[in-house]
């Protein structure tokens, strides 16, 4: 009788690769970083952000040429987008598994100190996030007469890569900033019920719309930001001369 043939030796081999946890935490830092030292110095070493009809987002609104103030008008004005963005729920998450590395990832253990959450100065401070979020909101709504502004040369109408790189920016901002958890709280939080009288009403379509939006709060959260960046990085090269802006028609 045939002898039954022995099963192939399989041999298991464990991996010993550690999980890249920390890929995203560092990444964060160095974006964050890097995104933070330049807004500081473009907002504080220079008082003007205005090349022709483009007006950097750093500067906008012109709340110095209101006040009567030219030296460094954009710190009047900057740190409205820089609490709302630092005081976001999904900034949050960010910065603190990146620079309080707490914890850095799921499944990774914090380091042992008593818990306080938001209870304590400064922390305490990012529970103002809905406030900013009507400041922001005045921003944004002169960012769009901005990007209108970025089509309307001296001699008229007109395309620039400039021209584009505002609208972009304004359409970005504007998705980053009503797709935020305080925008759905704000149009839909405080009701027991959107279709008691029989059919959905108006602003539960509405709270619809934005928790969709907000599903994807965060990669508007990056896009944005890199693209202000971008923005302000574009309109100081073309101040310096160091580019010329190149006009379609």
């Amino acid at each position: 009788m045939a002898q039954a043939a022995e099963p192939e030796s399989r041999s298991v081999t464990k991996s010993t690769a550690e999980p890249r946890w920390w890929i995203e935490p560092v990444a964060t830092v160095v974006a964050f970083s890097l995104f933070v030292l330049y807004s500081a110095w473009d907002v504080l070493f220079h008082n003007t952000g205005q090349y022709q009809n483009y007006i950097s987002p750093y500067f906008s609104p012109n709340v110095g040429a209101w006040l009567g103030i030219h030296t460094i008008p954009a710190v009047l004005v900057a740190w409205v987008p820089l609490f709302f963005r630092a005081s976001c729920y999904y900034y949050r998450r960010e910065y603190y598994r990146a620079f309080f590395w707490d914890p850095p990832a799921c499944a990774i253990a914090e380091r042992p100190r008593l818990y306080r959450g938001e209870t304590k100065v400064p922390l305490v401070w990012n529970n103002l996030h809905r406030f900013f979020l009507y400041l922001a909101i005045i921003v944004v709504i002169f960012l769009w007469k901005d990007a209108v502004q970025a089509f309307i040369f001296p001699n008229g109408f007109g395309v620039g890569v400039g021209s584009l790189i505002l609208l972009v920016n304004a359409i970005l901002l504007t998705v980053y900033t009503f797709s935020c958890h305080a925008f759905r709280h704000l149009v839909g939080g405080g009701l027991d019920c959107f279709s008691c009288q029989g059919r959905p009403t108006a602003r539960y379509k509405l709270w619809r719309r934005v928790s969709e939006w907000n599903r994807h709060h965060g990669q508007w959260a990056w896009i944005s930001m890199f693209w202000v960046w971008g923005t302000g990085i574009y309109v100081r090269l073309l101040l310096m001369g160091v580019i010329h802006d190149v006009r379609f028609f």
